[in-house]
């Protein structure tokens, strides 16, 4: 599809070349296998970590600790061009990086940055995210998981759902109330004793990427093991912007390889004697989410031009997160719409990206979280309650 916008003259060369080589990488190694991957329900995690760590996009946007220390749009272009093949695949990289790894380079102390962080740059170390439970994900404030002081030691007990890469981590960020201190992060080895994951199945969305239920029961962690600059919900919500912030530009990913799937199809798919392409109404709907999907790619770069000059905000994230899921879901639905019948198969992704943007239009903040968020800062009043 050509580039409508001229979005590339946006682009420096370094972003461009990066850019490719993952788009390479997606059509080389990732696309032949993701619609299997996606009907199985199964997906070689620790393998594609290994890949993707080669590749230096794990944590790429941290600085030292054998990470990169990429900009944030070169960050962003790279989520764009995972999910355009899956947003499982995004996910993976997001959870690593944006959640994981950055809340121990943002809130942990240099001993465990050195630890962890090196190796879960390469994908030798996986690591999760343990913020939402079973009854509580919008609401985190409301988490019920508990950490108590014991002599030095810190001891958890609780639940987390809905956890990526839960069941093969081998690091477990996880977040919990203090009855003195609030809510804490600690850092949690999987092979702790109390601590137990379990693959969650006959999910109808995300099936190319692993979702886990967590488990704590008496889980004894050393002093150490605390996140030492987390203390309250801003530590976790930090972690949540950097991770939304990656969709912002990934949702823009899958709308593209929908509508590039949908423009192949349709020009060569005849309809009472001529291309389906040819007709006005066809002609009309390509448009409209061609229009869609370029406003989109204009609000991913210009939050990533902010967020790389360092004066982004955590409601413009919102707005970028708002935006572009929602009209990458609509340009997804639409294009089914065009391929008829067989827009429903695994032969072609289109719905495929719409199931996926189903769970990416509710997680790291629900829509209508994001509306909340963008009208307190609009009226200067808060409707969360």
């Amino acid at each position: 599809m050509d580039d409508l916008l001229d979005l590339d003259a946006l682009l420096t060369p370094e972003d461009i070349e990066l850019r490719d080589t993952v788009r390479r990488f997606g059509e080389q190694r990732l696309r032949p296998h993701v619609a299997d991957w996606f009907e199985s329900g199964q997906i070689p995690v620790r393998e594609l970590a290994a890949d993707l760590g080669k590749l230096g996009l794990l944590g790429m946007h941290l600085q030292g600790y054998g990470c990169s220390g990429s900009t944030a749009t070169a960050y962003g272009l790279v989520c764009q061009e995972l999910e355009a093949v899956d947003s499982g695949l995004r996910s993976l990289v997001s959870v690593q990086g944006s959640l994981a790894m950055f809340a121990i380079y943002r809130h942990g102390s240099e001993e465990q940055r050195r630890h962890w962080l090196p190796p879960m740059a390469t994908g030798e170390v996986i690591g999760c995210f343990g913020l939402t439970e079973p009854d509580f994900g919008s609401n985190p404030a409301g988490m019920r998981t508990t950490a108590r002081r014991d002599g030095s030691d810190w001891i958890l007990n609780g639940s987390k759902m809905w956890i990526t890469n839960g069941s093969v981590a081998d690091v477990a960020i996880v977040w919990a109330r203090s009855a003195d201190d609030g809510i804490l992060g600690f850092v949690v080895p999987t092979d702790t004793p109390g601590f137990t994951a379990r693959e969650m199945t006959r999910k109808l969305s995300l099936r190319a990427s692993v979702t886990s239920e967590l488990h704590l029961d008496d889980v004894r962690l050393p002093a150490d093991a605390r996140l030492p600059g987390a203390r309250g919900l801003s530590g976790p919500l930090a972690c949540l912007s950097e991770a939304r912030f990656g969709i912002v530009f990934g949702s823009v990913g899958a709308a593209r390889d929908c509508l590039e799937t949908t423009l192949d199809y349709v020009a060569t798919r005849e309809v009472f004697d001529k291309p389906l392409a040819g007709y006005q109404i066809t002609q009309t709907k390509l448009a409209d989410m061609a229009v869609e999907l370029g406003k989109a790619q204009l609000l991913a770069l210009h939050l990533g031009r902010l967020k790389d000059g360092g004066t982004i905000r955590p409601e413009q994230i919102s707005v970028g997160k708002l935006n572009n899921v929602r009209e990458a879901l609509r340009i997804a639905r639409e294009c089914r719409t065009l391929l008829g019948a067989n827009g429903v198969t695994l032969e072609y992704p289109v719905l495929r990206h719409a199931n996926n943007l189903e769970s990416v239009l509710t997680y790291e903040g629900t829509s209508e979280v994001h509306q909340l968020v963008i009208g307190q800062t609009m009226t200067g009043l808060s409707a969360f309650r």
